[in-house]
C-alpha cells in the first residue's frame, strides 16, 4: 500500500550509526502503518560535538539535548533514540515509548584485527566509557590500564587499530547494525556483566499529549494489568490472576500476600517489591506509579500484584489514574478480599437469610494518616450497592428520593458483571430506571460516587473493541492474550472440535524410521506431542523438522524441540517446498503430518520435488456449533478451517460491516473465496502479529480520522 496518510518528520542524530538505526526504526512504523509516512531528518547533538568530555561524567542529556529542542519548537513530530541515552525521567514536556524487535543487549571485547584475549599484554589500555564497563575490566583484567574514549563507533575502532588503545568494550547491538560484527573478539557473558536498561534498544520521544503519537504508541505498549493475589493463601488467588503472572515480564508486588505466588513468574521476570505495611513504605506511592508507567512504555508486559482485591483499600484509583494520564491502557482482573476470607471463609455470614440483607465496609483512616469518623453521618455517606434489584429499580429509587438523595446523585446499572457481555449503563438517580432496558439480565445498581468511575479502554490500541475468535480450541488461548494485550475484549467462539485420528498411530510408531518430519500448523505440533505417549514414542526420537512459519515452530519450542528448517517468508505450501528443496537432502523420506480439511496437495508437490513422501491424516476436524454469536466489532480468522466452519454455519453477509482479520494465505484465500473484504493480510503469520495488525487496521483509520490540524507538528498529509 503506497502512503497516503499522515507525513511525520522524525529526528535522529547525524551518525551512522544513528541512522542506520532510525531506518530501521521507520521501516518497522511503515510496515505497521503501510498509509503513513516517515522522513528522518538529522541533527546535532552536545555529545557529537564535545569529543572530549568523559561520558563517565556527562550531563544526562548529552546526546539528546539538540533533538529535543527540536522536538519543543516543532522542527519534527518525534526524535528517535538508543534508549540507554535517553534520560530518566525525560525532560518536562515530553513522552515516549521503545519501539519493538531489540538486538543483542550484551557487551562484547573488541582487539586489534588477529589479535586474542591470550595474547593481550596484561597492562594493556581499555577504551572504555562507562562505569559498568570500567568494574568489569577492573575485576578480570586488573592489571589494564583505563583511558577514558569518545566518538562515533567507526572512530573508536579507528583508534583502536591506530593507538593508543589496545582493547575497547562495546554495545554488541551497535557493531551488529553497521555490520561490524566481524570485529568481535569475545561476548561478555550477561552475568559478569549486565547491561544497562535499553541497551539495544531504541526509543522514541514526542511530546507530552500529543494524539496521535499517543494512538500510535498504542500499537506497541501491551494492558498493564493490575490483579488481586487473593487473601492470605494462595489457594485465593484466581485462575485469571495466575495466568497473568505467567506471562508477565515484570511484577511489582505487595507485602500483604503469598509470596509463592511468584513462583507462577516466568524464570526471567523481574520481581519488584512495592509493599506497604502501616508506617513502613518500601517506595513512596508517587515512585510506584512512575515506576508502572515507565514498564509499560517499556512494551512490557507488567503485572501489579495487590493483596486481596486491587480495588478494595488498594490504592488501585492513585494509580491508574497515572496511566490514565498517560493514556497508556490496562485492564484489571478482581480478586478475593480479606472482607470475604474473613467472613464467608470463616463462616461469619455478613448476609443470611431472614437475616442481614446487607453490610456496610468502610476504614476509619484518613488520607494523612489519621483518624476519621465512623459515625451514622459517615457511613450514610457511603456509595451503595444493590444485589437482586433489576425488577425493582423504579422503587429503589423511589425510596431513595423520599430519603433525600438528589436526582442528580451517579448512579449506574451493571449488566453481567464479569461475563464476555458486560455492559455498563451509566446515569442519575433521576433517569437510571428509564435507560436500563427490561430483559432478564442480571445487574448490580450502584449509588453514589463510584457510578461517576470508569476505565478507558480507549487508551488501547483496540480501544476495548470486542474481537470475535472462531476457530479451533488450539489457538484460543493466545488469540485471547494476544487481543488483551492490545486492549480488546476477546470472545472465545470455538467452531472446530480436534479428534485424534486412529489410523495415524501405527505410523507414529515408527516415526524414528523417517528423515524428517513436515509440520505446517500449530494444531498439528499439539496433536503430535498428545499422541506420541500413546504410540510409546519419546520426544528424543523425532526426526528432523521443517515446519511452515514461526507460529508453527514457537510450539514446538514450547515442547522443547527446536524445528531445523522454518521458511524465511513465504509461509504457505509453496514456502515449504521451497525451503524442503534447498535445505532437505534429495531422496529423503518425509512423514507429512496433517488434518484431513488439508488435503494431500502439499505432500504431493512434495513428492513432485523429488522427495518419498507418507501422507498421514493426524486427527479430524469436526464442527461445534455455539447456541448464539456474541455482538462483536471485529473478527480474526487464524486457519482456514475456521473460515470453512464459520462460513457452514453462518451466511458471509453475516461478516458486513465488522473489522476481519485473517493470519496466512490459505485464510485469506478461503475468505476471499466467499467474497469476504480483508483489511489486511497479518504482516507474518503468527497470532500476535495478525492481533497487532488488527489493531493497526483500527489505529490507522483513526490517526486519519484526526485531520490535520491535530498531526504531530503541523504535519501535513492527506486525510
Amino acid at each position: 500500500m503506497n502512503a497516503s496518510g499522515p507525513a511525520f518528520k522524525v529526528g535522529t542524530r547525524n551518525s551512522r550509526l544513528a541512522w542506520v538505526q532510525a531506518d530501521e526504526a521507520v521501516a518497522a512504523l511503515q510496515r505497521l502503518l503501510p498509509s503513513c509516512s516517515f522522513t528522518v531528518i538529522p541533527f546535532s547533538s552536545p555529545g557529537d560535538r564535545d569529543k572530549s568530555t568523559d561520558l563517565r561524567e556527562a550531563d544526562p542529556d548529552f546526546f539528546t539535548r539538540d533533538l529535543h529542542d527540536a522536538l519543543r519548537g516543532g522542527a519534527i513530530d518525534g526524535a528517535i533514540h538508543s534508549a540507554k541515552d535517553l534520560e530518566e525521567p525525560v525532560p518536562p514536556g515530553m513522552d515516549w515509548f521503545w519501539l519493538t524487535h531489540p538486538a543483542n543487549p550484551r557487551d562484547v571485547i573488541v582487539l586489534r584485527r588477529g589479535e586474542t584475549l591470550e595474547s593481550l599484554r596484561p597492562d594493556a589500555i581499555w577504551g572504555i566509557s562507562s562505569q559498568r564497563r570500567e568494574a568489569y575490566v577492573r575485576r578480570f583484567f586488573p592489571a589494564g590500564r583505563i583511558n577514558p574514549i569518545r566518538g562515533t563507533i567507526d572512530e573508536r575502532l579507528a583508534q583502536l587499530d591506530t593507538g593508543p588503545y589496545a582493547a575497547l568494550i562495546m554495545a554488541a547491538a551497535a557493531l551488529q547494525r553497521l555490520g561490524c560484527e566481524s570485529r568481535i573478539t569475545q561476548w561478555i557473558p550477561l552475568e559478569d556483566l549486565p547491561p544497562p536498561r535499553g541497551q539495544g534498544h531504541l526509543a522514541l520521544t514526542f511530546r507530552d499529549g500529543d494524539p496521535v503519537w499517543l494512538r500510535l504508541r498504542s500499537l506497541l505498549v501491551k494492558a498493564v494489568v493490575f490483579a488481586g493475589a487473593g487473601s492470605g493463601s494462595a489457594e485465593t488467588c484466581t485462575l485469571g490472576a495466575r495466568d497473568a503472572l505467567a506471562r508477565c515480564d515484570i511484577c511489582f508486588y505487595d507485602s500483604l500476600l503469598d509470596v509463592s505466588l511468584l513462583d507462577q513468574l516466568p524464570g526471567q521476570a523481574e520481581r519488584v517489591d512495592v509493599g506497604k505495611r502501616s508506617g513502613d513504605h518500601t517506595l513512596p506511592q508517587a515512585e510506584i506509579n512512575a515506576l508502572i508507567a515507565n514498564a509499560a512504555r517499556r512494551g512490557q508486559r507488567v503485572v501489579r500484584l495487590k493483596g486481596g482485591d486491587p480495588g478494595i483499600f488498594g490504592r488501585l484509583a492513585e494509580e491508574i489514574e497515572t496511566l490514565d494520564a498517560l493514556h497508556l491502557p490496562y485492564r484489571v482482573i478482581p480478586g478475593v478480599s480479606s472482607l470475604n476470607a474473613a467472613t464467608t471463609g470463616t463462616g461469619l455470614l455478613l448476609t443470611r437469610r431472614g437475616g442481614s440483607r446487607g453490610f456496610t465496609v468502610m476504614t476509619p483512616r484518613l488520607q494523612n494518616g489519621g483518624v476519621g469518623s465512623v459515625q451514622v453521618d459517615a457511613r450514610a455517606a457511603l456509595p451503595l450497592a444493590f444485589f437482586m434489584g433489576m425488577g425493582v429499580l423504579d422503587e429503589i429509587v423511589t425510596q431513595l428520593s423520599a430519603e433525600g438523595f438528589p436526582g442528580t446523585t451517579p448512579a449506574a446499572v451493571v449488566l453481567d458483571a464479569g461475563s464476555a457481555d458486560e455492559t455498563i449503563i451509566r446515569g442519575t438517580l433521576g433517569d437510571i430506571a428509564d435507560q436500563v432496558p427490561a430483559s432478564p439480565r442480571t445487574g448490580i445498581i450502584l449509588v453514589g460516587v463510584t457510578a461517576d468511575g470508569g476505565y478507558h479502554p480507549e487508551w488501547s490500541a483496540l480501544g476495548g473493541r470486542r474481537v470475535l475468535l472462531p476457530g479451533s480450541e488450539a489457538l484460543q488461548k493466545k488469540s485471547i492474550d494476544g487481543v488483551r494485550d492490545l486492549g480488546g475484549i476477546p470472545l472465545p467462539l470455538p467452531l472446530i472440535r480436534l479428534v485424534p485420528d486412529p489410523t495415524c498411530l501405527p505410523v507414529l510408531k515408527i516415526i524414528r524410521s523417517f528423515d524428517w518430519l513436515v509440520v505446517t500448523s500449530p494444531a498439528s505440533v499439539r496433536m503430535l506431542m498428545q499422541r506420541l505417549p500413546e504410540a510409546g514414542v519419546d520426544v528424543r526420537a523425532l526426526p528432523k523438522i521443517l515446519v511452515a512459519g514461526p507460529g508453527t515452530a514457537e510450539v514446538f519450542k514450547a515442547y522443547g524441540v527446536t524445528p531445523d528448517v522454518i521458511p524465511d517468508r513465504n509461509y504457505g505450501g509453496e514456502g515449504v517446498v521451497a525451503a524442503a528443496v534447498e535445505s532437505v537432502p534429495p531422496n529423503s523420506t518425509l512423514l507429512r503430518l496433517r488434518s484431513q480439511l488439508a488435503g494431500p496437495g502439499l505432500g504431493d508437490a512434495l513428492g513432485q520435488a523429488g522427495f518419498r513422501v507418507t501422507d498421514c491424516v493426524l486427527y479430524n476436524n469436526e464442527p461445534v456449533y455455539p447456541e448464539r454469536i456474541p455482538a462483536f466489532d471485529a473478527v480474526f480468522f487464524a486457519s482456514a478451517s475456521a473460515v470453512d466452519a464459520w462460513l457452514a454455519w453462518q451466511p458471509p453477509d453475516s461478516l458486513a460491516g465488522k473489522t476481519v482479520m485473517a493470519m496466512g494465505q490459505p485464510t485469506l484465500a478461503a475468505l476471499d473465496k466467499h467474497g469476504v473484504h480483508v483489511e489486511r493480510l497479518a504482516l507474518e503469520a503468527t497470532v500476535e502479529s495478525a492481533i497487532q495488525t488488527l489493531a493497526a487496521v483500527m489505529v490507522e483509520k483513526e490517526i486519519g480520522a484526526f485531520g490535520e490540524s491535530a498531526l504531530p507538528g503541523g504535519a501535513k498529509g492527506p486525510i
